[in-house]
């Protein structure tokens, strides 16, 4: 029996509706600050999409959009008015940065609490010891699809394929939040798959096209490809989904699977920065 399809496209469009429905609700729209540095194209083309879909929902759209050779100094002070305005809701650096600019030294000036790629030494800090904040957008989204597929983690075995900051260490400190027994694996890690098929839940960001085939999957797992490829034959993702899918229970694609559900919670992550701003505000009243 081929697996379910948990379609990312479908689950990102409720989510985003979701989303305006709350922005309409709210005496004032979120505004979501994009900040662009240069012309890479490949990263021309995720700002926009991002701005669209911020627009779609009713949010305000703060993009900003500097040269190539800006200075780090002049981002520094860029990013400290952006925390101060109160008209920012979120605060998106989209990276890479050119060469010449320190990433991580910029990306630990924004406010946490507008941190909305959840990339921050604070938001991370804030998921390692389960304080309320905003969490990464790639491993939420990855969290609502197996929320949306009915997958029980309490007490199963979630491995997770990877260990990068952006997805797989806060994917495994999500799962181990919803209660699963998390194991992690990586480029040193011996016999890949003899840990993979032992997986109820198997989450890959690895980078590596086609790491997992069919014999990595216990049957009847559930199998989220976070990697996407772009090849001579076209888009592929970390998981040979066509092999995988003669296995598992439910796979996600590439495209259409994890990539839309994560610009949907960048959305969700901007709301829900409005709602914790509010909650203080309440308390300090």
């Amino acid at each position: 029996m081929p697996a379910t399809v948990i379609d990312g496209k479908v689950l990102a469009a409720r989510l985003r509706e979701e989303v305006a429905t709350q922005v309409a609700s709210m005496q004032e729209p979120p505004g979501l600050a994009t900040l662009l540095v240069g012309d890479d194209p490949a990263s021309e083309i995720y700002v926009r999409n991002k701005r669209r879909l911020c627009a779609q929902v009713g949010m305000r759209d703060l993009h900003r959009h500097l040269p190539a050779d800006v200075g780090q100094g002049e981002l520094a002070a860029i990013i400290s008015d952006l925390n101060a305005d109160p008209a920012v809701t979120g605060i998106l650096l989209q990276l890479p940065l050119p060469p010449h600019l320190r990433s991580e030294d910029l990306l630990a000036l924004i406010d946490p609490d507008k941190d909305v790629d959840g990339l921050t030494e604070a938001s991370a800090g804030r998921l390692a010891l389960g304080k309320p904040g905003l969490r990464p957008c790639t491993p939420s989204g990855v969290i609502r699809m197996l929320d949306s597929a009915g997958v029980e983690l309490t007490g199963r075995h979630a491995v997770v394929v990877g260990r990068s900051n952006l997805v797989g260490k806060p994917q495994a400190q999500l799962l181990l939040e919803r209660d699963a027994t998390v194991s992690i694996c990586h480029r040193h890690t011996a016999d890949l798959a003899s840990i993979t098929r032992t997986a109820d839940v198997l989450v890959v960001a690895a980078g590596v096209p086609h790491l997992v085939g069919a014999d990595a999957v216990k049957p009847g797992a559930t199998v989220i490809d976070v990697g996407i490829h772009r090849t001579g034959t076209g888009l592929c993702g970390d998981v040979d989904t066509a092999a995988v899918a003669e296995v598992a229970g439910a796979v996600t694609p590439v495209p259409g699977g994890v990539g839309p559900m994560t610009i949907a919670m960048l959305l969700w992550n901007t709301v829900e920065a409005a709602r914790l701003r509010s909650a203080e505000r309440a308390t300090t009243v």
